[in-house]
């Protein structure tokens, strides 16, 4: 059965190549008998409706001839050349009707006539190829400005390395490219799955570094040069581009694989930076953090250990300090542990669904203590749907945005916590009246260990709670943001997806 179908393929090709020849064929024939009826239409006019003297004939023979050169080209204007030379003969040279020439001035003027036919055929067949060569030429750089224009709007320059192979099939209408960078020792291809361009070839074109065009099998392999010194090679396999258009193509992509490097080392740079910042700004909260309660611990066990006839109270009162002290001391040791394991993505999370309201009510029993100078007020409707959430670990969100308010508003300030649904999330919010943030520090507050510039010396801690809480939100699909205003106070909200 399968022979059956590849000779009826086969059949069907070669009736496909044989239909497309005749037709080939038939064009070819039909524009010589339209050039034939052109030199018999123009004798006929002169000789039977418009009497005129030779020369007017011969410069309308050469008018056709041009205009055939134009339309359908060479072949075809000098066939119609040695067509006019012979109808010329014979209706317009005495004797006339025959092709005998009887005065040999007509020989030169016949002649003449021939040489210029071919030659005006020739120079409008060059004018027309020029103008399609300079057409082609003015296409290739709208092009190649169209492909840097694309270089140079990319924001994602770390990406651009990848896009590059596609933004070339897309631009010149290419079949497949591919890049490879020495440096890199990688390959960029326009389609993960195209294999045009083995990894060795490139290698080796690479090495080379010279333009090899291979038209019998539509492939080009262009260096890529920053100035004398080639970085890479460009691979185009289909529609073969022109030399200077494939020189430019190497060029533009130097600069941008020379950009999209730049940019990365930069990022290093910055990250490295950063990673440095972080550390120090780490060692100074830390630092303060544990200092301060054990400053406290140690200053309440030195006067234990000094002074053993210190009344009940005041031994009571110390051993208090110690105590909560302690707390707090371990309450820091979990934060940092647990912003480790945040970031590191090692806290499985338990997702139920669960009301907005469970979650208030949990982190505000274990908020009794922080909150006993702030009265809170909770609004949340009856019929709000539930949420998708790891209640151990929301109660802990609530519960640090309630802390976070009770630090920066003043006594017997009240606290409000609000939650609605809203384009399929239940959305928490929790609002104080405190000092609220300016605009610097906001975009700032949930990066780890950043406090508060005008509060970091009045109120204690360690900057990583509202870092815990953004990451706890994300960790569940949700966003957390804060909208405040200088003297009115601060909302926090963060938004959860509704259960199913």
């Amino acid at each position: 059965m399968l022979d059956i179908l590849y000779r009826r393929g086969g059949n069907c090709h070669l009736s496909y190549n044989l239909f497309v020849k005749r037709h080939a064929v038939a064009a070819i024939a039909g524009k010589l008998l339209g050039v034939t009826g052109i030199v018999l239409l123009i004798a006929g006019f002169y000789r039977r409706v418009v009497h005129v003297n030779p020369t007017t004939a011969a410069l309308t023979f050469l008018l056709g001839v041009l205009i055939v050169s134009a339309l359908w080209g060479l072949r075809y204007a000098v066939f119609m050349s040695v067509a006019a030379t012979l109808a010329f003969n014979f209706f317009f040279l005495p004797p006339v009707g025959t092709f005998t020439i009887a005065d040999p001035q007509n020989w030169v003027a016949l002649a003449a006539f021939l040489l210029t036919a071919v030659i005006a055929s020739n120079l409008s067949e060059r004018v027309r190829d020029e103008a399609r060569e300079a057409h082609s030429r003015r296409q290739e750089v709208e092009r190649l400005y169209s492909f840097s224009q694309q270089l140079l709007v990319t924001d994602n320059v770390v990406e651009l390395l990848n896009a590059i192979p596609r933004f070339v099939v897309e631009t010149f209408g290419v079949g497949a490219t591919a890049i490879y960078l020495s440096g890199r020792d990688q390959v960029y291809r326009s389609a993960p799955g195209e294999h045009e361009f083995d990894t060795a070839n490139l290698k080796l074109a690479a090495a080379r570094a010279e333009l090899v065009i291979d038209a019998e099998r539509n492939l080009c392999f262009v260096p890529i040069r920053m100035g004398v010194r080639a970085i890479g090679v460009l691979g185009i396999a289909g529609n073969v581009l022109s030399v200077g258009t494939l020189e430019a193509l190497g060029s533009l992509v130097a600069i941008a694989a020379e950009r999209a490097g730049a940019v990365e080392t930069l990022s290093k740079t910055e990250a490295s930076r950063e990673s440095e910042r972080l550390r120090s700004v780490l060692l100074d909260s830390v630092t303060h953090g544990f200092r301060t309660p054990l400053t406290s611990i140690k200053a309440s066990v030195t006067t234990l250990l000094s002074d053993p006839e210190l009344g009940t109270s005041q031994r009571e009162e110390l051993l208090t300090v110690i105590d909560e002290e302690s707390d707090r001391l371990n309450r820091l040791v979990g934060e940092a542990v647990e912003m480790a394991q945040l970031d590191a993505q090692e806290v499985k999370l338990d997702i139920q669904p669960h009301t907005a309201r469970e979650a208030i009510d949990a982190a505000l029993e274990e908020s009794k203590q922080t909150l006993q100078e702030n009265p809170v007020e909770v609004r949340v409707p009856g019929n709000l749907p539930k949420a998708m959430m790891d209640l151990v670990l929301l109660r802990k969100v609530i519960g640090h945005l309630l802390e976070n308010a009770a630090k920066y508003s003043q006594p017997h300030s009240p606290i409000f916590i609000s939650a609605e649904a809203t384009n399929g999330q239940v959305i928490i919010s929790v609002a104080d009246r405190g000092a609220g943030i300016d605009d610097m520090e906001r975009s700032m507050i949930f990066d780890k260990f950043y406090r508060g510039q005008s509060q970091r010396h009045r109120v204690q801690g360690t900057g990583m709670g509202l870092a815990i809480v953004k990451a706890i939100v994300e960790a569940h699909g949700g966003t957390i943001g804060v909208t405040s205003q200088l003297g009115s106070g601060s909302v926090f909200s963060f938004g959860l997806p509704v259960a199913d």
